[in-house]
Formats: C-alpha cells, sequence, structure tokens
C-alpha cells in the first residue's frame, strides 16, 4: 500500500513507481529467504508516508500481516533503555562516568585482568566498550528444558565470578547485551520501579504508544500477535523445515535488553519522536522535551568506536556506536539506527537526522543454515530502504 501525506514537499514524497520497485524487491528477497511475514514503513516529518505489509502473522490460521500486527523489536529495545539514563542524568541522579560497580555492587565478583572493576562506567556500558563477552549467556547448551533466557537477577549474580573481561574497559566496541541488564538495574535502583514499570511511565506513555508492551501478550492484543518462526534446511537432505514457535516467549531477565513488542505505528511514533517531528503540533513538541531533549539525543548520536576494528585499521569503517545508537555511514550521509533479532523475529530502525526521514522494518523468521531472513538479504532490504530516506 502507498500512501503519501499531501502537504509534504514533493521531492520527500516517494512516487508510486519508486515505491512499487522497493516493494518488489522487499518481497522477493523475503520469499527466496522463506520468509513468513513482513512489514516495512517509512517516515518523513514524523508520518508514515508509506509502508507494506507481506506474508503471513499466523501461516497456520491464514492469518495475514496488516498495519496491527505485532512485532517483537529485541536489542531496538536498548535505545529504550538508554533514554532512560540519560534522564536520570538529566535529573541529576547519575552521571555518565560514574562506575557502575556505585549501583552494581555485585559486578565486583567478574574478574577483571587489566586493573580494578572501578573502571568501568556507565558511559561504557552504553557504547557496549566496557569489556564484557560477545556471547550473550555463554551456559547453554540448547536443551529443551533449559530456559530461554535467564529468567532472574540472582541467576546472574551467580554466573559473575565465572565471567571475566575480555579487553581494557574504555578502549574498544564489542557488542554485549549483559551490559544493558547491569543499566537496567541502575534505573531500578535510583527510581525503585522495575524497568518496565519506568519505562512505560516515562517514555512509552508519553509518547503514546499505547500498543507496545513487555513480555507475555495482553489479552487483548493477542490476536494481533505475529508467531515466529525457525527456517532451517537439511544439511543431509536439503530439505527445508518451517518451525512455528507461536506467539509469546519468556526473555526472562533480559527483557531491558530486548523485550520490546509492539506494531509499526508505535514504533513510527517512536522515530517521530527521535527526529523531533511534530509538524504544527507545539504540545507534542514540547512532551517529547519532557521524555528527553533532543540535543541529548545528538549527544547520544555521536560517534565513539568503530564496530569493525579491522576495517577501521584499513580505513573503510562505515559503522561506529553511540551511546546505544549506531551511526551507518553510507556516502555522505550518517543514519542512526539499531538492529534487533530475538527468537524467530528480526528487526531494524533508521533515520536521516538531516531529513527527519526514518524507517522500520520487521520480519518474524529467522534464517537457521539456508533458509530465514539471511544477512545478505536483509542486508539488501536495508541499502534499498535506506535510499529512500537518502
Amino acid at each position: 500500500m502507498f500512501v503519501v501525506v499531501a502537504h509534504l514537499p514533493a521531492q520527500r514524497a516517494i512516487s508510486p513507481a519508486k515505491w512499487a520497485a522497493f516493494t518488489r524487491t522487499f518481497d522477493a528477497y523475503t520469499d527466496s529467504d522463506r520468509v513468513v511475514g513482513a512489514s516495512v514503513a517509512v517516515l518523513h516529518d514524523g508520518r508514515v508516508v508509506a509502508h507494506h505489509e507481506h506474508g503471513f502473522a499466523d501461516r497456520a490460521r491464514g492469518q495475514r500481516v496488516t498495519e496491527r500486527t505485532i512485532f517483537h523489536y529485541a536489542s531496538i529495545t536498548k535505545t529504550l533503555t538508554a533514554i532512560a539514563i540519560m534522564q536520570l542524568r538529566d535529573r541529576g541522579l547519575l552521571a555518565l562516568d560514574d562506575p557502575i560497580l556505585r549501583y552494581v555492587p555485585e559486578l565486583r565478583r567478574v574478574h577483571d585482568a587489566f586493573g580494578s572493576m572501578d573502571s568501568v562506567t556507565l558511559r561504557m556500558l552504553l557504547s557496549h566498550a566496557a569489556g564484557f563477552q560477545t556471547p550473550t549467556w555463554p551456559y547453554t547448551e540448547g536443551k529443551p528444558w533449559q530456559p530461554f533466557e535467564p529468567t532472574d537477577w540472582s541467576q546472574l549474580v551467580a554466573m559473575m565470578p565465572y565471567q571475566e573481561l575480555l579487553f581494557k574497559p574504555g578502549s574498544r566496541f564489542s557488542y554485549s547485551n549483559p551490559g544493558y541488564i547491569y543499566l537496567a538495574r541502575v534505573i531500578e535502583r535510583l527510581t525503585g520501579d522495575p524497568w518496565e514499570t519506568y519505562v512505560q511511565k516515562n517514555i512509552l506513555s508519553p509518547l503514546g504508544l499505547t500498543r507496545s508492551y513487555f513480555g507475555a501478550t495482553p489479552y487483548y492484543l493477542a490476536a494481533d500477535r505475529s508467531h515466529n518462526y525457525y527456517a532451517r534446511r537439511d544439511s543431509a537432505t536439503g530439505r527445508d523445515t518451517l518451525i512455528d514457535n507461536g506467539a509469546d516467549f519468556d526473555p526472562g531477565i533480559t527483557i531491558p535488553n530486548g523485550g520490546w513488542n509492539a506494531p509499526l505505528a508505535d514504533v513510527a511514533r517512536y522515530l517521530a519522536f527521535l527526529t523531533n517531528s511534530a509538524p504544527h503540533d507545539t504540545a507534542l513538541l514540547t512532551r517529547y522535551g519532557a521524555v528527553l531533549p533532543h540535543r541529548d539525543l545528538q549527544e547520544m548520536w555521536q560517534p565513539r568506536y568503530p564496530t569493525d576494528l579491522q576495517a577501521s585499521a584499513r580505513g573503510s569503517a562505515d559503522e561506529s556506536i553511540g551511546l546505544a545508537f549506531f551511526v551507518l555511514r553510507r556516502g555522505t550521509t550518517a543514519f542512526i539506527g539499531h538492529t534487533g533479532g530475538q527468537a524467530g523475529f528480526t528487526s531494524f530502525i533508521y533515520l536521516n537526522p538531516t531529513t527527519s526521514d526514518a524507517v522500520v522494518v520487521a520480519f518474524n523468521t529467522e534464517k537457521q543454515g539456508g533458509t530465514g531472513a539471511s544477512r545478505s538479504s536483509l542486508q539488501v532490504i536495508r541499502d534499498r530502504v535506506l535510499d529512500l530516506i537518502r
């Protein structure tokens, strides 16, 4: 489906021919990877100017993906955690260069061969530069009886004596989910609210994200929740198998690094906030500023570490990390965004801060051994959709 907001300047609207060409590419790549369902929305100046839905939210029931379909956004959730930390910074409750041990003393149990754990700061955790391991929780063999993710804080504390920092804190980037659990503990200990409650009260509600939630799907939204799938290829027979994982799964204690569920419309409202776009609505702009001043978001978007050290050494790095957000360079344009992948869901958001254009894409199928949303296809779709907001 193609929608143009009538008052948009002609140069920012997407022509029907250009959008049709993109959606053909989108559908072709998702179909070739056996993706069950997918959706994309493009924004300009805070409004959805084009969107497209493809495939099924529940293939067994023949339920198609629609504008109401609820996907899971996994690690994009980290941007909510980071915004919460910035809010507390602005209220004088913390400083970004505070040691994490001030708020999470349990982390002193982690082995640090490079000095003292006192050197690990909140800023390093926000930028994935604290030295923690890249694998999320390397303590599972994938057996059916094992939890999908750790379920209690006590489990993480028990693991800490068996963890170590892998590099000098603050010296480089290494993506780490546990760091955002530790940041969530900071939020909880300073505010007295569970992470989900704090984020609901201070980010989701003021931005009007009324169909966003964490964890299990509320009953009244269950009909719109997408199932998620694993698409696997048997290496011996070459046959494809599609595994339906159902609608919900338990992210346990990891919700602050990957628990956001929402339809694309809610994510679009979040992107409108990130781009500070509220045409002719001063009340909404005031509410944006109350959530987080735009200058703070711009601070978060400043590149701090390249994500690929080898490319950086060659002088060809095209991606960096700021505070939670990634900075992706394509030519002279720097896009700001984040990706997500958990269970069978894969997604990404990007915005162009110079034009207020933005995009959100979501898939409900993960490639495992030959089928599903493959990395190469995702890159093609990402590059094609970034061309629309360049």
